[in-house]
């Protein structure tokens, strides 16, 4: 271990800008090949581990919550170690090439969670020897992409059983969230082939209607925004099914004098879920929301509970809707479905909630609005009644002015960005 660490240090000391692009390629591929090979050996020790029931030294019971517990590993990351090291006996040439860093510690869990218990019975009740097959994933795993791997296991638990009942496509999905301590969320889910289609679909949907000029967003990142859109359009369509007879919604707690505050005021906000939220997001939350004063006694106990009422009613947003048409954020079309009607001077701060003082958002520019971009309604002689925006500077967001002053306003279509 001590010569091993020695040389890790080693590599960590090199000096990779004297390295050429070859070298660094050459690098990259012997370090992939090096890093399989420890997780082999990570593998062969933690299935030892388990043999031998070692956690109990510690007083734990599994290896999985050993790893979890004292090595700091996300549960799915030992889980998957633990069920590879389970594979190793069961798949000698699989193991070989695991151990000469030929195969990687993914494609060794492909056969590890596809080939368990049952599966292994069920091959043994038809006379099928696993040896042939463990000889050819391995050469598959090494010569041929993850997806061929994958493919090739499936379709051998699909021979297994191929006059079988069709599974019941609910039983394998999975969603799994988990809620740091910041208030962001991580999460996970596995899904089957049809109800991956239909998320994929609904997603897919969203990002292509949402491709704005100048869009830097990586892909991930356009997924995660129209994640976000769908539940918004669920939650704001109002056939969700209600919660202890209140339909699903955002919940936000906030302080009166963080609310009418113009300073971002950090963790001055609550969300229902437990997460917390600074001043100037709970202002963007409210600035299109329903909204209840609850007044506190010193203890912070309820004393009384004032009307709830809806800032932004159904026929304004209405209003608003028809004259804006979309986003009026310079260089925006999102769709009014999309957005939200932002007081352009905040209504907790004695802003009117009328036509003239709202405007459509959409979530990325209301967000935007609220940390120093500005919009604001040119109501000037032609070509005014136009939106136009401004940035934290001062600068105002041009698009193409030759244009502008050549055309009417364009409502309720997208804008010339999309």
């Amino acid at each position: 271990m001590s010569e091993l660490r020695s040389a890790l240090d080693a590599l960590a000391a090199e000096d990779l800008h004297a390295l050429s692009d070859g070298q660094v390629l050459d690098r990259t591929a012997e370090l992939v090949t090096l890093r399989n090979r420890l997780d082999a050996e990570l593998t062969r020790t933690v299935r030892h581990g388990e043999l031998t029931q070692a956690p109990e030294h510690d007083g734990i019971r599994t290896m999985r919550s050993w790893l979890v517990g004292h090595a700091r590993l996300a549960p799915t990351e030992a889980s998957r170690i633990v069920r590879s090291g389970r594979a190793l006996e069961l798949f000698p040439a699989l193991a070989a090439g695991f151990a000469e860093g030929a195969v990687t510690a993914a494609q060794m869990d492909v056969v590890a969670s596809k080939i368990g218990s049952v599966e292994l019975a069920k091959a043994a009740g038809q006379g099928i020897d696993l040896a042939p097959f463990d000889e050819a994933w391995t050469t598959v795993a090494a010569e041929a992409s993850h997806q061929t791997l994958v493919a090739a296991v499936q379709a051998f638990e699909d021979a297994l059983d191929p006059d079988g009942p069709e599974p019941d496509p609910t039983e394998g999905r999975r969603l799994s969230i988990a809620k740091h301590a910041d208030g962001t969320v991580t999460g996970r889910f596995d899904l089957d082939a049809v109800g991956g289609e239909k998320v994929q679909a609904a997603i897919e949907s969203i990002v292509q209607a949402d491709r704005p000029k100048g869009d830097e967003r990586t892909r991930a990142q356009q997924n995660a925004d129209a994640f976000v859109q769908l539940c918004d359009n669920q939650l704001a369509g109002g056939s969700l099914p209600t919660l202890r007879t209140v339909k699903p919604h955002v919940v936000v707690t906030v302080d009166l004098e963080d609310l009418v505050d113009f300073g971002a005021g950090p963790d001055a906000a609550r969300t229902g879920f437990g997460a917390t939220l600074s001043a100037a997001r709970a202002r963007w939350v409210a600035c299109d929301s329903t909204i209840t004063r609850i007044g506190l006694g010193p203890d912070r106990l309820p004393l009384d509970v004032g009307r709830t009422h809806r800032v932004v009613l159904p026929h304004l947003r209405k209003a608003v809707e028809n004259r804006d048409g979309h986003c009026v954020f310079a260089g925006c079309g999102a769709p009014t479905h999309w957005c939200d009607v932002h007081h352009l001077v905040e209504w907790v701060n004695g802003g009117e909630t009328s036509l003239d003082n709202s405007a459509l958002l959409c979530e990325r520019h209301h967000t935007k609005v609220h940390h120093g971009f500005r919009v604001q309604r040119d109501d000037g002689a032609p070509p005014g009644h136009r939106w136009r925006t401004w940035r934290p500077d001062g600068t105002e967001i041009l698009i193409d002015h030759r244009c502008s002053e050549l055309l009417p306003e364009v409502r309720p279509g997208r804008s010339g960005g999309r």
